[in-house]
């Protein structure tokens, strides 16, 4: 496994690969967008590779779900670009989420987890997926609590519906803490979802979250080991995958707080014998 982080600030391939390197991280976001020319493109990824990086993700933030059409083709539009661009450097995926049939293009609304939305959503990942065809790179979906995919039943489900060699999986295992029987039992969610999907697993994600004694429920993402994600487990569990695949922090504000994270997790990962 691998360990990396979003890092800010503007790079050439040399000046992004050193600050890497100075923070020990072994993975990484795409640091460049669709619009970087071939050779560009080339450079980073010659860069990363001399320097022994993976480069695990480029995303497609966007809503190719959403109600007005404009916006849909466009976020349609994004996840093609993103995906051509990951085949093209070599990241192992391109992620987003599925979409919300509601106002906020990442929130929740009665129609995300219906039978039409879900086929909405297999049409959309087909519709991208061809559109690349891509030979080295994945499209993946971010598991969220409000949409499909937000299990592994239904990540499994998809997996089989949309029947494409190049749709993958992407974990984030904060983002399936839905409710108090989960978060109490985390650890049992995260083996199973690993277990079962491991195979398709192309990135990760590390966050964490933590349940306030606010009423009514009240689940909040904080820094990790600020909260009660079972790192031990997940760790655990992600080290029986083959040892490229990368867990990267994100969401953080500033540096300081990417430092706390990587330091919390390198710390658990010595408690438990895993290599980062």
């Amino acid at each position: 496994m691998l360990l990396g982080a979003w890092i800010d600030g503007e790079f050439t391939p040399e000046s992004w690969v050193a600050k890497l390197k100075e923070k020990n991280y072994r993975a990484a976001f795409c640091p460049i967008g669709p619009e970087a020319p071939d050779d560009v493109v080339k450079e980073y990824e010659m860069a990363a590779r001399k320097a022994g990086i993976v480069i695990a993700e480029t995303g497609a933030w966007s809503n190719p779900l959403s109600d007005d059409e404009q916006t849909r083709k466009a976020a349609i539009n994004t996840c093609i670009a993103q995906l051509d661009l990951a085949d093209r450097i070599g990241a192992r995926c391109c992620v987003n989420i599925s979409g919300s049939r509601g106002a906020k293009w990442d929130g929740p609304d009665a129609r995300n987890l219906t039978d039409e939305t879900f086929d909405m959503i297999v049409t959309t990942a087909r519709e991208i997926i061809d559109a690349v065809n891509p030979s080295r790179s994945y499209y993946t979906l971010e598991p969220m609590g409000w949409m499909y995919p937000n299990s592994a039943d239904s990540y499994l489900r998809l997996i089989k519906a949309i029947d494409r060699k190049g749709f993958g999986v992407h974990f984030d295992p904060v983002n399936m803490v839905s409710g108090i029987d989960v978060y109490y039992h985390n650890a049992e969610m995260i083996t199973d979802f690993v277990q079962r999907l491991g195979p398709y697993i192309r990135s990760c994600h590390a966050k964490d979250i933590s349940l306030s004694d606010e009423l009514t429920v009240h689940l909040g993402e904080v820094i990790p080991g600020e909260g009660a994600l079972c790192y031990r487990t997940y760790l655990l569990e992600l080290s029986s995958l083959p040892p490229e695949m990368p867990l990267l922090i994100e969401h953080l504000k500033g540096e300081a707080q990417f430092d706390r994270a990587a330091a919390h997790i390198r710390k658990v990962a010595a408690e438990v014998g895993v290599p980062l």
